[in-house]
């Protein structure tokens, strides 16, 4: 028996001892090897979840036959899919085992072949799988889930007496609400209105306006206006009093 024999005999008892039931001699002619050596298959199935479930099963067989040098040269590697594998899926695992097969040469390479297919089903599988969980996550994403409280009607007529109050206490002024909607053109600095008299009638009942007279709805407050003209309407109304005083001393007189 050459090294290379012993070698590969060696390799066999291993496997059957570390893969038991999932390693068993077969005939070449159902593993699609062109070989008159010895053939093995090689059960592999992807790794449970971490609940310890397979969502989405899928299991192949290796099959492969060592060659004259071996492992100074590849092996003879065939894949079979047993269950949820397509053609396009086994092609693309005989190439990367192919391909890993030529990377470790010298040294006994089967397990590590096993090792690398069992992981390649497994990140399959879970793209799959990962995939779908996306999906359902975006739908997810997609339901709009209404906050706070709902509307109706008992909740609607409360939040507008809150607004209308509100509305009520920014907007409450001496003159009426006509007033502070008069166009910018038509209204009165606070001394017009002062002077005007009819801050003197804001709290009376008016008498009959001339019609000379403007319609209320034609004053407009100003609160900036009337504290820039504070000074001068306290000026004005002064000598007003002086002068009615004077008028009332020549009266006397």
């Amino acid at each position: 028996m050459t090294d290379y024999e012993q070698e590969q005999e060696m390799e066999i008892e291993a496997l059957e001892a570390i893969l038991m039931d999932e390693f068993k001699e077969i005939h070449s002619g159902e593993t699609g090897l062109s070989t008159s050596n010895r053939c093995f298959q090689i059960t592999v199935s992807q790794d449970d979840d971490a609940d310890g479930l397979v969502t989405n099963p899928a299991q192949l067989a290796l099959f492969f036959s060592h060659t004259e040098k071996y492992p100074d040269e590849p092996p003879l590697l065939n894949v079979k899919s047993l269950q949820g594998l397509s053609s396009e899926d086994l092609r693309v695992l005989k190439e990367k085992l192919q391909q890993e097969a030529s990377e470790n040469l010298g040294m006994a390479m089967i397990y590590t072949l096993v090792t690398s297919a069992k992981e390649w089903l497994t990140d399959r599988f879970s793209e799959d799988n990962d995939g779908t969980a996306d999906a359902e996550e975006a739908a997810k994403d997609d339901i709009v889930v209404p906050h706070g409280e709902p509307v109706t009607v008992d909740t609607f007529l409360a939040w507008r007496d809150r607004f209308e109050a509100e509305l009520a206490l920014e907007r409450a002024k001496l003159m009426p609400e006509s007033v502070l909607a008069a166009p910018k053109e038509k209204k009165l600095t606070g001394r017009q209105w002062f002077e005007s008299g009819r801050a003197k009638g804001a709290s009376a009942v008016a008498e009959e306006p001339d019609e000379e007279d403007e319609d209320l709805s034609d004053i407009d407050f100003d609160e900036d206006d009337f504290e820039d003209d504070e000074d001068d309407m306290l000026e004005h109304y002064l000598a007003e009093k002086s002068d009615a005083s004077t008028h009332s001393s020549r009266l006397a007189s």
